[in-house]
């Protein structure tokens, strides 16, 4: 189990610049929706944004992370995101959620 900071600073080995929020999606500290916000992204595709970040996640996937829902965007993005999370096990084929408040201190 990993609280919403370690995955933070992990995350943050990958992309130093940017701006990491992390929820722990049911208080179980190995599902998480993470958004990770840097201009760096800017002209990156998607896949590769992702790939950035899961090259240094990946080594924790499956134990102890389980689960990683992650977002990468562009300041400007993130603006206009909707305020979603998805959760891949909710109800048992994934569902979007309302993301919930910042969960930093765990």
């Amino acid at each position: 189990m990993v609280d919403a900071s370690w995955i933070e600073a992990e995350v943050l080995k990958a992309v130093p610049n940017a701006v990491v929020e992390v929820v722990d999606l049911h208080g179980s500290g190995d599902h998480f929706h993470v958004r990770v916000i840097t201009e760096d992204f800017e002209g990156v595709r998607p896949l590769q944004r992702q790939k950035q970040v899961l090259a240094v996640m990946k080594q924790h996937i499956p134990h102890p992370i389980h689960a990683l829902d992650l977002k990468c965007m562009t300041p400007k993005q993130a603006e206009t995101a909707g305020d979603t999370a998805f959760d891949p096990h909710g109800g048992g084929q994934g569902v979007h959620i309302k993301r919930i408040m910042k969960n930093k201190e765990k």
